[in-house]
């Protein structure tokens, strides 16, 4: 599924800069979508009829040895519940024989950070595990579902080669993956559901089940408004049984007012701490690495005001973009967001006003800028651009002015210089 999104998003995206490939990536990938855990999707799908190993999750390590107790059975496996791939590989999942194993496991996986090829640097902080019943199985297999905005489908992809990145798979034998295009107008059908499990390598014992596996799935990944689901791996045990081993789910925020099941599910600690504080004034906002704060109106004008930091020799600090109707409450919500971060040294505000009004936004920008302690340069354009100036004119605040985009982050740079 990482894959494929990559291969669409470079697509549409091949001819900008690195700057915008990473960010945009980040955005369709993760930042713009309500990212569940590992047990959370496991008894979602499992609603849908899917098989899923029995577990319980735990918040401390006591929890975690009386849940293996509950479970019964004489081998677990103890998973870091976070929002990132890659765990096994990063020590986030233990086998375990005894109670004490399991124990100790959660112990010590819980109140540390974990860090996986998809968290960065910084990783990301378990508070809770998961604790399953581990059996053993014969074969590993791969099934995906993303929604595919080009075709305006859901993309169904599986593969016997499970357990292991798809991208990996995707770039050493491409052969190897297997993929059906959902008519919308009739959904996902028995027949092709066979044919992904066919393809699979799979026996008739073996199809019928993976047939129910990979139409629950579908109805979960339906009916929940997803954007992404992946069950890597997919299992087939020694008595022929298909089980959904692992399972990562993202939905589509815009649709969760309709879906009250899954929000309560969000886990805000493992966000961004300022990405949620965004999120609860309505801005759209993605922290990157560098020292100069962005405030601009559009997702698309935000990227180019990036892309053009990045040519004037200077680093973005972040993605923030205020909305259409932003309101000056809006834009003094934003300031202080952006000067939550510590490694800003400028501020660069770039509107472009069509729906939005400058006047609005100068007064905002006014407000903000009355105790602000780093250079803002402000570049407005648009719907009542000339009142909007005149506000900032007659502020008497050190405010830098520009005509241009390139002028205002030319600006913007030599500040921080």
């Amino acid at each position: 599924v990482g894959f494929y999104v990559k291969m669409v998003y470079h697509s549409y995206f091949f001819r900008v800069s690195g700057i915008i490939r990473s960010l945009t990536y980040k955005v369709i990938s993760r930042e713009l979508l309500l990212n569940i855990h590992e047990y959370q999707a496991k008894e979602l799908l499992a609603r849908f009829g899917v098989t899923v190993p029995q577990g319980r999750v735990a918040y401390t390590a006591e929890q975690a040895s009386f849940a293996a107790s509950e479970l019964g059975g004489w081998n677990w496996a103890v998973k870091a519940q976070i929002h990132s791939g890659a765990r096994g590989k990063a020590g986030g999942v233990k086998l375990c024989k005894t109670y004490n194993e399991v124990q100790e496991a959660a112990a010590d996986l819980l109140g540390n950070r974990l860090v996986t090829v998809q968290t960065g640097p910084e990783g990301k902080l378990c508070e809770r595990v998961y604790i399953e019943v581990a059996e053993p199985f014969i074969k590993e297999l791969y099934l995906g579902f993303v929604l595919d905005r080009k075709a305006e489908r859901i993309r169904v992809i599986a593969s016997a080669e499970g357990g292991m990145e798809i991208e990996e798979l995707a770039e050493s034998a491409p052969e190897k993956i297997l993929q059906v295009l959902v008519e919308p107008a009739v959904g996902l059908q028995q027949f092709q559901a066979r044919e992904l499990a066919f393809g699979l390598g799979l026996n008739i014992k073996q199809v019928q089940r993976a047939v129910g596996i990979i139409m629950g799935a579908y109805r979960a990944f339906r009916d929940k408004d997803a954007e992404m689901l992946e069950i890597n791996p997919m299992v087939v045990t020694q008595d022929d049984r298909v089980v959904a081993l692992d399972a990562k789910m993202s939905f589509d925020e815009n649709a969760l007012f309709r879906l009250p099941d899954i929000s309560e599910m969000k886990d805000l600690a493992q966000e961004d701490p300022r990405e949620a504080e965004a999120s609860q004034h309505n801005l759209n906002y993605v922290g990157l690495d560098g020292n100069i704060g962005c405030i601009v109106n559009g997702a698309g004008l935000a990227m180019a005001t990036m892309d053009t930091i990045k040519y004037a020799g200077g680093n973005p600090a972040n993605f923030l973009d205020v909305g259409g109707g932003a309101s000056p409450e809006r834009v003094a919500n934003a300031f202080k967001l952006v000067l939550s971060d510590s490694n800003v040294a400028v501020i660069l505000v770039n509107i472009f006003a069509g729906i939005n009004r400058c006047d609005w936004i100068a007064k905002g920008v006014v407000d903000a800028a009355k105790d602000l302690r780093v250079p803002l340069v402000v570049r407005l354009a648009g719907t009542n651009v000339k009142e909007g100036q005149k506000i900032i004119e007659e502020s008497g605040l050190p405010i830098i002015k520009a005509d241009t985009l390139l002028e205002a982050c030319s600006k913007a740079v030599e500040q921080v210089k």
